[in-house]
């Protein structure tokens, strides 16, 4: 990476992550994704009410994730389609898959503060693995609202799946794409 002038580290990283979706076979350590996430803990939380778990599936511990996909998905003449096949085989070809939980608080503003918390984890963890070479992608499929899927992976009634990350060593880095200057979107106040 090289730096822009002007542009420091922490801007430089914020500024070229992706989102990476095809991934080197090479393995990542659960000691390395547990060493992230205590980076990424310091996401700015109100309260300090941490509302955050995880599950993280690995080597074979990925079949058990991998089947509550297949097992949410609507069958085809009996049994699984294609489509259904081939997505299981990308994701049983991804190194790690980080399912991030979240309570769900009746108070709507407790929710709001919750979510913006764990949502702020999650870039904290993405900008960190970045920083190491690692990418990733956020998922936040129809599968993760699936109540079989949810019953799977043992995602109690009253939690919330915020992301299931699909995480490992970049294969190929996308190209930036364009983003609109904040100056269009931007209402200045100063009277």
């Amino acid at each position: 990476m090289s730096h822009q002038v002007g542009i420091n580290a922490v801007e430089e990283n914020i500024i070229n992550r992706r989102t990476i979706k095809s991934f080197k076979k090479e393995s990542i350590s659960p000691e390395l994704i547990i060493e992230l996430l205590n980076v990424a803990k310091w996401a700015p939380n109100h309260k300090l009410t941490e509302p955050w778990k995880f599950q993280l599936y690995v080597g074979e511990g990925k079949e058990k994730f991998i089947n509550a996909f297949i097992r949410s998905q609507p069958q085809v003449d009996g049994g699984i389609s294609e489509r259904v096949k081939k997505k299981a085989q990308y994701f049983r070809d991804i190194p790690v898959h980080l399912v991030v939980i979240m309570p769900e608080d009746p108070r709507q503003r407790r929710w709001d503060e919750d979510y913006g918390a764990v949502s702020t984890l999650i870039q904290n963890f993405q900008l960190a693995a970045w920083e190491r070479e690692i990418g990733m992608i956020w998922r936040t499929n129809d599968w993760i609202y699936d109540p079989i899927f949810r019953e799977e992976i043992g995602v109690a009634p009253g939690e919330k799946v915020v992301a299931t990350l699909m995480i490992g060593y970049p294969e190929h880095i996308p190209a930036a794409r364009a983003r609109t200057d904040i100056r269009e979107l931007l209402t200045i106040i100063d009277k």
